[in-house]
Order: C-alpha cells, then sequence, then structure tokens
C-alpha cells in the first residue's frame, strides 16, 4: 500500500495582501484593476501563483522579510470587496493594521504612488466595503495613481472601467514595482520609511 506524506501544515499569515480588481478578460487591463497587476508582478517576484479559490478570493500563502503573508485578489467584484477581506482577517485574526491592500485612485495621476496608514474611503467603493467588514478604516493602502476623469461631467463608472493605453499602462507598471519595494517594508512595520520613500 502506497504511503503518503501529508503536506505540512502552514503557520498562519501574518498580513493579509489585498489587491482590488474585477476578474475576468474584460477587466484585465481596466484602471480599477491595477491592485489586480500590482498583486500580479508582486507574485511573479515571489515565485508564487495567487491562484487557490478560498475566500470568495484567489489566494497564495509566502514569506515577505520574515513575515507570513496571504496574497489574496478578490473575486467578488469591486464593490463587494470587503466580503473576502473580512472573512480572511476573521479567520486568521489579523488585525486591521495588518491588512494592507492595494488600490488604483482616480484623483492621482498615473505615475503616483501614495502611501497611507489610514483613511477614508475617498469614494472608492472597494475600500468602502472592506472599511465596513473590517468594522474600521484604520487598515493601510497602497494607492496607485490611474489619471484624473477627463471631465467633472465624465461618469467616475465609465472612467474607472476603461482601458488605459500602452503609455498609461507602462507608467503604473514602473510604479507597481515600486509599491512591491514598498510592501516589503510595510510587512517589517516600518511603514513611515515606505511613505517617506515612495509616497508622491
Amino acid at each position: 500500500m502506497p504511503f503518503f506524506r501529508r503536506k505540512p501544515k502552514l503557520p498562519p499569515p501574518q498580513w493579509l495582501i489585498v489587491g482590488l480588481g474585477n476578474p475576468g478578460l474584460k477587466y484585465q487591463y481596466t484602471r480599477h484593476n491595477a491592485g489586480y497587476l500590482c498583486m500580479d508582478m508582486l507574485s511573479k517576484k515571489l515565485g508564487v501563483a495567487i491562484s487557490q479559490v478560498k475566500f470568495h478570493s484567489l489566494v497564495a500563502q509566502c514569506e515577505i522579510a520574515g513575515q507570513r503573508c496571504m496574497l489574496m485578489k478578490p473575486t467578488t467584484y469591486m464593490n463587494n470587496s470587503g466580503r473576502a477581506v473580512g472573512e480572511c482577517a476573521k479567520a486568521y485574526d489579523i488585525p486591521a493594521e495588518r491588512v494592507l491592500v492595494l488600490t488604483d485612485d482616480i484623483s492621482l495621476d498615473v505615475g503616483v504612488l501614495r502611501i497611507r496608514r489610514k483613511g477614508s474611503d475617498g469614494g472608492q467603493k472597494g475600500l468602502r466595503s472592506i472599511a465596513s467588514h473590517l468594522g474600521t478604516e484604520e487598515y493601510p493602502r497602497i494607492k496607485l495613481g490611474v489619471g484624473k476623469k477627463p471631465s467633472p461631467e465624465a461618469r467616475t463608472a465609465d472612467w474607472v472601467l476603461m482601458e488605459m493605453n500602452k503609455s498609461e499602462l507602462d507608467e503604473l507598471k514602473q510604479v507597481c514595482e515600486k509599491a512591491c519595494e514598498a510592501i516589503e517594508l510595510i510587512v517589517q512595520d516600518e511603514i513611515e520609511l515606505a511613505m517617506g520613500r515612495y509616497s508622491k
């Protein structure tokens, strides 16, 4: 009878790192998917695949700077992102201050990155959903600039679901590189250093 060795149980994650976006190829390069794009870059650098289906998300466990981390891409669609985040944080008893969210921000130009320890949702419904499920707005976030609306009259929903052009995507990818470096500092509780080094 063959002997099957069980895989060793992984220690629980100390951090939850979430990239916001919408699932499906039609949304892949839209402004709203900046968080997804950054998570894909981070996972590639770490050599892990965000592919396990759990908590209404695609997830992967890994280690960053000696910290156990859960990488997450919610599949609930943007406006319900908090459902996935809340369930995971509760399951592993991860406090809000160790839930790091990467999100698009239409108040920032493409190529701009901003790190915040906490704050309001600024009209971003994914952040609003997360705050609702965590019961607090005091969770860190990395905001990735995706460009301001072309006019005040333009519908926000249309703008964030618009595909970015090649030049914009190239700039966003450069910012995502910086975000990946910032994440390494943040999980070491060096968010102030990350803010000073990478925020504009």
